[in-house]
């Protein structure tokens, strides 16, 4: 696998408030527009110059667009569809969350399909690439690429404003 680099897009409105956004959309927050122009600073300051994918949601495709980063748009970067939790913070929902909460959502997508779907991506994939994805798809990426356990994907965290790198199944955080 040639080396990737995997970007989350910016704060959004929602994330500050605490609503799951799943297939949902909100705008970047002045702290994402800045995170995002980060996100390219560092790409730039490391050398990396690859083709760029990005989610066709439009917090993703903001991201790229401040990071500076020409992007060619590939369904499969699409964040998890999180069904009826979508645009709820966990207040509202029905069922108080318990865990993996974030991931296996009533009427939305499951962890299974979202993980099929990410690995036809990364078996598409020939060439060095940056990924300008979310959190949750962004986990799971990482999870098969360093061969993380893939029925626990609570262990991982996905920060804005960085840039993670991964090759040989190692990943490193670029600040």
């Amino acid at each position: 696998m040639p080396p990737l680099y995997i970007l989350r897009h910016g704060q959004t409105v929602w994330n500050v408030e605490g609503r799951l956004q799943g297939r949902l959309d909100s705008a970047l927050t002045p702290l994402g527009q800045v995170q995002a122009a980060r996100q390219g600073a560092i790409l730039r300051r490391f050398g990396v110059t690859a083709p760029v994918l990005v989610s066709p949601l439009g917090r993703a495709r903001a991201t790229a667009a401040l990071a500076g980063l020409s992007a060619d748009v590939d369904d499969r970067l699409a964040e998890i569809d999180m069904g009826r939790r979508q645009g709820r913070t966990r207040q509202e929902m029905d069922q108080p969350p318990g865990p993996g909460w974030r991931f296996d959502s009533p009427d939305g997508e499951t962890r299974a399909a979202l993980t099929r779907r990410v690995d036809g991506l990364l078996g598409d994939l020939r060439k060095p690439a940056i990924l300008v994805t979310h959190g949750v798809t962004g986990i799971a990426l990482r999870a098969l690429l360093t061969g993380r356990d893939l029925s626990d994907w609570d262990w991982m965290t996905n920060p804005q404003g960085v840039v993670h790198r991964i090759e040989a199944g190692e990943e490193t955080v670029l600040r």
